[in-house]
C-alpha cells in the first residue's frame, strides 16, 4: 500500500509566523488528500497560550483531512521552569499537554500502510543534552536508550508489511547551512535510529528542507519551516512523503511570495534499501 503523509514542522505561532503561508497550507490540505499530517514541534515560539490555543486550531483543521500525530519541540518546552532539576519535570509540558493532551510521544497506525512512532528529544536544559557551548542552551536535545527501545518495540510488534516511521523534532543531520547538529551525542543518537528499524525518520528544528540517507538505510526528510525564521533567505516549505513498498519520495513544497502560494518543487526518491534516485534538485547521501 502507497501512504502520502503531509510533514511541517516549526511553525512558530507567534511574533514570528507567517500567518498567510500558514492559512494557505490549511486551505490545500483537503486537496493535498494526505494519509496524515505529522508535525514535528516547534509549533510555538514561547510556549504562551494564545500561540498554543494557534496551534490547536492548525491540528483541528488538519484533522478534518487526516490524522494528526504531534511532537513538543524545544520551544515548546517552558525549560526555565527546572533547569538541571532531575524531578518536578511535569512542569516543562504542563501547558503543552493542556493543548494536546497527555501523551508527548503518541503512535499512529495507518491500516495496511505505516505506524508512526515518535520519540522526544526536547527535554529543555537537561543533562544529556548539554554541550560545552553556551549557545546550545535549551536548544540541544537528545534521545535517551529508553526513548528509542520504546520506539523498537512498536515497530518489532507491528505487521511486517507496515512502513516504520519515525518522528523526532531534531534534525537528525548535520545541517548544509547551519552545520549543526540537532542533537547532543548525534554519533550515538545516528546509531540507535539505525538499530530501531525506521525506514524513514521526519524532523524538524534546523529550519531547512532536505532529504538524505543515513548509513545506506535510513531515509531523513528535514523539514523547512512556515515563519520568517527560515535559513539563507530560502523560501518557507513543507513536505509530501510518499512511502511505497520499494520506494519513498520526498517532494517539497516551497513558498511562492509573489504568487501567495506553495508549488511543488524538487522530488528526491529513495529505494527502501537506500539507494538514491534523482528527480530534480539535488541529493545528498551522508552520515551527519
Amino acid at each position: 500500500m502507497t501512504i502520502q503523509l503531509l510533514h511541517v514542522a516549526d511553525l512558530h505561532f507567534g511574533g514570528v509566523a507567517d500567518l498567510r503561508q500558514i492559512e494557505v497550507l490549511e486551505a490545500m490540505l483537503p486537496d493535498l488528500r494526505p494519509d496524515a499530517v505529522v508535525i514535528a514541534g516547534d509549533t510555538t515560539q514561547r510556549a504562551r497560550h494564545g500561540e498554543l490555543q494557534r496551534a490547536r486550531a492548525f491540528v483541528h483543521t488538519a484533522r478534518q483531512t487526516a490524522p494528526v500525530l504531534i511532537i513538543p519541540g524545544n520551544h515548546d518546552v517552558r525549560w526555565w521552569w527546572r533547569p538541571l532539576v532531575p524531578f518536578a519535570k511535569d512542569a516543562l509540558y504542563a501547558k503543552y499537554r493542556r493543548y494536546f493532551g497527555e501523551h508527548l510521544t503518541p503512535t499512529l497506525t495507518i491500516p495496511g500502510g505505516a505506524v508512526i512512532a515518535s520519540a522526544l528529544t526536547s527535554h529543555g536544559v537537561a543533562w544529556g543534552s548539554l554541550t560545552w557551548n553556551l549557545r546550545d542552551l535549551a536548544v540541544k536535545g537528545h534521545l535517551p536508550n529508553d526513548e528509542i527501545q520504546r520506539v523498537r518495540q512498536i515497530f518489532k510488534a507491528a505487521p511486517p508489511e507496515l512502513a516504520r516511521v519515525l518522528v523526532v523534532h531534531h534534525n537528525v543531520l548535520r545541517g548544509d547551512l547551519s552545520q549543526r547538529m540537532g542533537l547532543a551525542r548525534w554519533r550515538q543518537a545516528q546509531r540507535r535510529i539505525v538499530e530501531c528499524g525506521a525506514d524513514v525518520v521526519l524532523c524538524g528544528h534546523d529550519h531547512q528542507e532536505g532529504a538524505a540517507v543515513l548509513n545506506g538505510r535510513v531515509v531523513v526528510s528535514t523539514c523547512s519551516t512556515l515563519s520568517t525564521r527560515v535559513r539563507g533567505d530560502r523560501p518557507a516549505s513543507f513536505n509530501v512523503v510518499t512511502v511505497e513498498p520499494t520506494a519513498v519520495q520526498v517532494t517539497f513544497f516551497r513558498w511562492e511570495a509573489e504568487r501567495r502560494k506553495f508549488r511543488a518543487s524538487d522530488t528526491f526518491a529513495f529505494a527502501r534499501a537506500g539507494n538514491v534516485v534523482q528527480r530534480g534538485g539535488m541529493v545528498a547521501s551522508r552520515s551527519g
